[in-house]
């Protein structure tokens, strides 16, 4: 007895191992993929390349993905996420949401990352099932903040939520897709104070406007 429980011991032993080991891979298959994304594009990735970035076998990834989309979305799930502010001022809420959206861009590939998976999902089924669900998610925040406001009187009591979060991020979204320019936590403000003008006045006779706590400056 006492030689066929020496004999499991090590096996035991390797399982424990070889836990960390496997985090390891999965995280390097992740941020890999993710790099590939961003430099290769979504069509020159395959999960050859992604196997010898990470140091892995193909194997290994088939194992935990079926195929490259939900890999790509994987990768890109792991992306930084938001958290909603919660000031009491519907400008500084957004704000301080944008300008912590503005670090996520500078310091991830996501201003890469976010053209490719929207122009592939235009012919790609799959993938777009996959994205719209993160994607929705990824914009709760955003939506927290403008509710809230609603219900302190700051935005109009009908407005149209998904409009409105649309003008919070359209400079930002312009800027990623089509100009290239980079997005500064300077001109956050600019872009917040434009936008909730034109939300204050989306319904006709309006007068209501976003309350701004004085001695604050962004």
């Amino acid at each position: 007895m006492a030689g066929h429980s020496a004999a499991k011991r090590p096996a035991a032993s390797a399982r424990v191992r070889g836990r960390p080991r496997s985090t390891r891979a999965h995280a390097a298959i992740l941020d890999a993929t993710l790099a590939l994304l961003a430099e290769k594009g979504y069509e020159r990735l395959t999960v050859e390349d992604v196997a010898a970035a990470a140091g892995v076998g193909k194997a290994t990834i088939y194992r935990r993905w079926a195929s490259k989309a939900p890999l790509v979305i994987a990768a890109y799930a792991q992306l930084p996420g938001l958290v909603p502010p919660d000031t009491g001022s519907v400008a500084d809420d957004l704000t301080a949401l944008l300008q912590s959206f503005a670090r996520i861009l500078a310091a991830t590939p996501l201003p890469r990352v976010l053209p490719i998976l929207a122009g592939e999902c235009l012919h790609d089924p799959e993938l777009s099932k996959l994205l719209v669900p993160i994607n929705r998610e990824r914009r709760r925040p955003l939506f927290a903040i403008l509710e809230r406001a609603v219900g302190r009187g700051e935005l109009p009591a009908g407005v149209d939520l998904g409009a409105a979060a649309d003008l919070v991020v359209g400079p930002i979204m312009t800027r990623i897709y089509f100009t290239g320019e980079p997005v500064r936590a300077r001109d956050i403000r600019s872009f917040v104070e434009a936008a909730l003008f034109g939300i204050c006045r989306v319904q006709a006779g309006t007068s209501v406007r976003p309350r701004r706590h004085r001695g604050r400056k962004s």
